[in-house]
């Protein structure tokens, strides 16, 4: 006796209880008090049985595994072209983490499933109810790990093994490249034909074998049977169905469960607010969806096409004229033995259909050319050949799509792929293409339905997948002007490419008189269906999004001005908008670093602007955005400047807001001398930021320009110094934003440095100054390049003659002034010094009247001058209106 008999005769064991403990499964639910219809989702070997088994037997009630609350969406699929999903979507969650947020269950749809077939017996026929049994989409949530949730795709009837290496072992020896492909080899084809009764002993042997081979980890999947094991009973309960008369309809992995028929206690909803409707979908997002092949779900619509023609079966489909046929009472189904037929018996498998695979070999052929390939009709014989051989190699009779596929890229695919499309992808177009689905009008929720209404005078037809242009003469046809409104909110909301500007804008003071746009919204159906589920209008949804921004916990008061601006722009709503800007108030004031002040600067000055060229007063927020944001940025001064995290761009930002608001502040009631004491206190060492605080100090009458012109003479004549001088040039051109006044200044002391260093030491710093101002002031180089057009002479021949403005000569002893230009404003403010020197006084300025050769003789203050030169028109305007 061998010492591993034991051990045998262990093994044989087990392997007899596994294999009877299979057919076991297959004989419990055949002797199930209802009829359970086991099924493979998008399989239509599936869809075929059912259709038979539903014109048979013509069942009362349909039990369907599909998550309970979505069952008032299936009316609304009258209205749709497949494929399509059902989906439930909630924001607003209780009862969950909010991380989770938003949570969405999709169930896609399709012709050639044995679901869809059901859904549409049951609607289309009289005195007949189905009945969704499956956990409510608020379960499915409730169920999920506390570390998880994201949106769910719920496939009916999957069957799949759950462990990689049973799957690898099927692939190998099944000599295939793929799940999907295996499945339609071994699976689909063998049961297309395949009677009732053999067909639903295969599958639940299938579900059986797969279950049995992934022991751990069912316990949700028992859970989810006992649910629904439990709601068809109090169903029955309630209406005293028949039992006879039913059709349990679920996955194949279902139907072998081994807690048949138990109760299961289930837990209220939470408080959670779901919404529930139709989005398009297509072939490729379901196979993305489950982790299909490519080409998969088209070649399995291509495959029941093929049967339905070939089985005579009539399908069914909602809304066709087809009602079910009258038929005697079905004869009981049939408990006997088809398993070991079937199992032992190659299957009969099709002839070969010399004619399809030849269509195929020269419709690919003529695709192929159409994109750009250099195929021929050798390519087409050479594919043919190939597919047979291929087909010969893995052990089939006829060759499948899949040995098609292979065959094509092999033959027609030799160096490069010419247009967007390979062959791989061409052949699933050819096979079937990916069908895209359209939700109808009928069934679009309230706002995609008035999106269209509101739409309808452009006389366009948006529901079609193609693109459409809308041409608009707001000026000519001022009733298109709500469509323009609406459109620019479409384009705020929805993706890239829905709706696309080609000429016009929408800016703070702007108006266009025509508009032409591209729109693709039937394109884009389903991001249009899903702002349906946030609120009834668009504007509602606008200011919901709005409002989700400015309240996040991460917006800073950047973000809440860009709100501000939106919904000035898009909504025109006063009491909306001064509510964003009180929160824009309150985030600023709570700031604690200066990150945004650029960002925070430019969106409060277009808005000032705005409302002052509305010609009505400012409203409260932006008083008090100015007070607290002088106030905040004054307290924060010191520090920012000796901050080396805090850039030179975000200081001179913040001297910037302080200087251009200075006056409207000070009218508010703010002290200047808060600011004056914050730049007492600042006291940097970066280069870059001591010509910010020299910059500060000359715009409040602390240092002279002969005093900034002294500084910079000494920076360019200490050697240790010079290369240093790159970053002093960006913090001068930093201080063009509080103080624009020295933009002539600045291109002095640019002159000055390429005139006076030797190129050894100009070179060196040269790509370091270029690069520094490209990354620093990219917007103020563009001014300093203007003002040296204007300062330098226009012809070569003029430069050897040429005399600096800021030069000795010119200003006659006044260095680096330049020359007043005489008029009359000018005279006036000679002739009359006392009002000036009082408005100085209030302002606690103080300074001494400069004498120099103005040109006409007259005195003349050097800051003055320097902004009448830069503004004649403004002097001018001034002059006439005296």
């Amino acid at each position: 006796m061998s010492p591993f008999d034991p051990l045998r005769e262990q093994l044989a064991g087990a392997a007899a209880a596994f294999g009877t403990g299979l057919v076991d499964d297959v004989e419990q639910a055949l002797k199930a008090e209802l009829e359970i219809f086991p099924v493979c989702h998008h399989s239509p070997a599936s869809a075929l049985a059912m259709a038979r088994r539903l014109r048979e037997k013509q069942p009362k009630v349909i039990y369907l595994e599909l998550c309970e609350d979505l069952r008032p969406v299936l009316d609304e699929l009258r209205n749709c072209r497949l494929p399509v999903a059902l989906q439930a979507f909630a924001t607003d969650i209780e009862g969950f983490p909010p991380e989770w947020a938003p949570l969405s269950v999709i169930a896609p749809i399709t012709e050639s499933s044995a679901e869809y077939q059901a859904i549409a017996y049951a609607l289309d026929t009289p005195g007949v109810e189905i009945v969704l049994v499956d956990r409510s989409v608020d379960h499915v949530f409730q169920w999920e790990p506390r570390e998880r949730g994201e949106a769910v795709g719920v496939e009916i009837g999957d069957l799949r093994p759950r462990f990689a290496e049973l799957e690898e072992h099927l692939l190998h020896h099944g000599k295939v490249r793929h799940w999907s492909e295996w499945w339609d080899q071994y699976v689909e084809q063998p049961l297309v034909g395949a009677d009732y009764d053999t067909y639903r002993q295969v599958m639940v042997l299938i579900g059986s074998l797969f279950r049995r081979l992934r022991p751990q980890g069912n316990e949700m999947d028992e859970d989810r049977e006992r649910y629904m094991w439990t709601r068809m009973r109090e169903h029955l309960a309630a209406t005293g169905a028949d039992p006879d008369t039913c059709l349990y309809v679920c996955g194949a992995f279902h139907a072998a469960s081994p807690v048949m028929g138990e109760h299961l206690d289930i837990t209220p909803r939470t408080a959670t607010r779901w919404l529930y409707g139709l989005i398009p979908s297509s072939h490729s997002a379901i196979e993305e969806q489950f982790g299909l092949a490519p080409g998969s779900v088209s070649i399995a619509s291509a495959t029941w096409s093929k049967a339905v023609k070939r089985s005579g079966v009539t399908p069914y489909q909602l809304g066709s004229k087809s009602k079910a046929r009258a038929l005697p009472p079905p004869t009981p189904l049939e408990r006997d033995d088809r398993l070991s037929g079937f199992l032992t018996q190659p299957p009969a498998l099709d002839g070969f259909d010399e004619a399809e695979l030849l269509g195929w070999c020269v419709d690919i052929v003529r695709l192929a050319r159409r994109n750009g390939y250099l195929a021929s009709t050798a390519d087409a014989i050479a594919i043919y050949e190939t597919s047979i051989l291929l087909a010969g190699m893995r052990n089939r009779k006829r060759p499948t799509p899949y040995d098609f596929q292979d065959a094509a890229v092999t033959c027609i695919e030799k160096d490069v792929v010419p247009g967007r499309r390979d062959v791989r992808r061409l052949c699933e177009i050819m096979l079937g293409g990916d069908r895209i689905g359209q939700v109808g009008y009928d069934s679009l929720p309230p706002l995609a339905r008035d999106v269209l209404d509101r739409l309808e005078p452009l006389g366009l037809d948006l529901q079609k997948r193609t693109l459409s242009r809308a041409l608009m003469n707001l000026d000519l046809n001022p009733e298109l002007a709500p469509c323009s409104d609406l459109l620019w909110m479409l384009r705020y909301l929805l993706p890239e490419g829905a709706v696309k500007p080609i000429m016009g804008s929408r800016r703070l003071g702007e108006r266009s008189i025509q508009e032409s746009w591209d729109l693709w919204l039937g394109k884009h159906q389903r991001e249009l269906i899903e702002l349906g589920y946030e609120g009834v209008t668009i504007e509602q949804v606008m200011e919901q999004r709005l409002r989700r921004a400015a309240w996040d916990p991460k917006a800073t008061a950047a973000v809440v001005l860009g709100a501000v601006e939106d919904s000035i722009l898009f909504l025109g709503s006063r009491r909306f908008t001064d509510e964003l800007g009180a929160r824009a108030v309150e985030l600023l004031s709570a700031e604690r670093t200066v990150d945004d002040a650029p960002e925070v600067l430019r969106r409060i000055r277009r808005l000032l602007a705005h409302y002052r060229s509305s010609g009505g007063a400012l409203p409260g927020w932006c008083e008090a955005f100015v007070t607290a944001g002088y106030a905040h940025y004054c307290t924060l001064l010191p520090s920012a400047f000796v901050d080396e995290d805090t850039g030179v761009r975000q200081v001179g930002a913040m001297l910037g807001f302080l200087f251009s608001m200075e006056s409207l502040a000070i009218s508010l009631g703010c002290d200047r001398a808060q600011l004056e004491l914050a730049v007492r206190q600042s006291h940097p060492e970066a280069p870059a930021k001591v010509a910010l605080v020299w910059a500060a100090q000359f715009q409040l009458g602390l240092l002279t320009m002969a005093d900034l012109r002294s500084r910079c003479d000494d920076l360019l004549n200490n050697p240790l110094v010079v290369p240093s001088v790159p970053l002093y040039i960006t913090g001068f051109v930093q201080a063009l934003e509080p103080a624009p006044v020295l933009t002539p200044f600045v291109v002095e002391v640019l002159s000055g440095a390429f005139g006076r260093l030797p190129d050894d030491v100009l070179l060196p710093w040269l790509p370091n100054l270029i690069t520094t101002l490209r990354r620093e002031a990219p917007e103020l180089v563009p001014v300093l390049v203007r003002e040296a057009g204007l300062t330098y002479p226009a012809s070569l021949a003029a430069v050897d003659a040429w005399v600096p403005p800021w030069s000795a000569q010119s200003a006659k002893g006044t260095r680096g002034r330049a020359p007043v230009v005489a008029g009359p404003v000018t005279g006036l403010l000679a002739a009359h010094p006392a009002p000036t020197d009082a408005v100085a006084a209030l302002l606690g300025c103080s300074g001494e009247w400069q004498t120099g050769d103005t040109g006409s003789g007259g005195p003349g203050h050097a800051e003055v001058a320097a902004l009448l030169n830069a503004h004649p028109e403004a002097a001018g305007a001034v002059a006439a209106l005296i």
